[in-house]
């Protein structure tokens, strides 16, 4: 029996909020292949730490990455590096500059500042690079998309205002968010017409706003643990108006912890591909302990990537996961750090037929890992 047959018995639901069954593993591995970018000595927006990159090919077809750049009191930047090749493996970068800093009031706070953790998806039906951020604003972190016809240039469309959904009992807008992406092309949407479809992951414990408050969940979830959850803006909307992707809607869960390595949360990684089973989706899964939900750096947890297929029906189902990361914290690089134990995938290129996926090490560098098919 293949992964569809078996996901294929498993009855859809259009529901915002439904349980899920065990699904059969996923097959594909990762296999690191090296570090491919470091602090430069010296430079002083990188002082804390380069992590997290997104990426993309400027219009000459040349690889590059966008590296989150962290200068000293965590203030992050969004930069431009050009990826260097050895035998056609990503090696070294070659600094081309920044691209975004947090210059608008919505992505400064009274205790930090930044443009954090970008995922760059490339739409070819729009003819745009899509990026997705995180404003670390004055009510902490929350998405903002700005697009890119080059890589180089890039025009915010602003912060995302998700549309209010009665079923829900509750306003999205009011929770931080992180780990957001788009997938690459139109998908199905709920009512079945074609979509610009995002992932996100929103946090319900709005206790680090104000203490004492704790978590709210929507309607029908009663695990706080934050999870991936899709939203869509209907095709004709965006091919309409670029800004139309800022208001989603139709929002629904994806996926909650469910294995040993997702303990304490799971979120997007870089955006979905399309494989022969349905979208792949590398995401993070988190263990440990949560200490400060203001600096991470006080935490003690323990970041793996896992993988998941989505429907490609209905990409708000998961047809498969993995039981077992298919990388976890292992090297130094990845264990010793501004943040101990953490892998955080965030983009994947082809290379010359290749996959690879670039990910955070322990939010101080960069590696690179071989993304392959069992």
């Amino acid at each position: 029996m293949t992964i569809l047959d078996h996901a294929i018995s498993v009855p859809s639901t259009r529901t915002p909020i439904r349980t899920f069954l065990p699904n059969p593993s996923v097959p594909y591995t990762l296999t690191r292949t090296g570090v491919v970018m470091e602090p430069e000595t010296g430079n002083i927006y990188e002082a804390e730490g380069v992590l997290n990159p997104a990426s993309g090919r400027t219009p000459d077809g040349v690889l590059h990455l966008l590296p989150r750049l962290v200068a000293e009191g965590n203030v992050s930047r969004i930069g431009l590096a050009e990826v260097v090749l050895d035998g056609g493996v990503p090696v070294d970068v070659r600094r081309r500059g920044i691209l975004l800093a947090p210059d608008r009031g919505w992505e400064r706070g009274a205790m930090n500042a930044g443009v954090e953790d970008p995922r760059v998806t490339w739409v070819p039906r729009l003819g745009v690079h899509l990026m997705t951020y995180i404003a670390y604003g004055p009510l902490g972190p929350r998405v903002a998309l700005a697009v890119s016809s080059d890589l180089r240039a890039w025009r915010r469309l602003g912060p995302v205002h998700f549309q209010y959904q009665e079923d829900l009992n509750t306003d999205l807008n009011l929770f931080p968010n992180k780990d957001v992406v788009f997938f690459p092309e139109p998908v199905p949407g709920p009512d079945g017409g074609l979509c610009y479809a995002m992932l996100h992951r929103p946090m319900w414990d709005l206790a680090w706003v104000r203490p004492g408050e704790g978590a709210h969940l929507p309607e029908g979830l009663g695990d706080d643990r934050p999870g991936i959850w899709i939203s869509y803006v209907p095709v004709d909307l965006v091919e309409a108006d670029l800004g139309a992707l800022v208001h989603p809607g139709d929002h629904r869960l994806v996926a909650l912890s469910c294995f040993p390595y997702e303990e304490l949360k799971i979120g997007a990684g870089p955006a979905p591909i399309r494989v022969e089973e349905g979208w792949l989706l590398i995401h993070h899964g988190v263990t440990g302990a949560i200490l400060s939900d203001h600096d991470p750096r006080q935490n003690q947890v323990c970041y793996s990537a896992g993988a998941m297929l989505l429907d490609p029906l209905d990409p708000s189902r998961v047809l498969a996961r993995s039981a077992e990361p298919l990388l976890r914290p292992e090297t130094e690089d990845e264990r010793t750090g501004i943040v101990a134990n953490v892998v955080f995938p965030t983009a994947i290129e082809t290379i010359d037929g290749v996959r690879y996926v670039f990910y955070g090490m322990a939010d101080a560098k960069i590696g690179v890992a071989r993304l392959d098919r069992i």
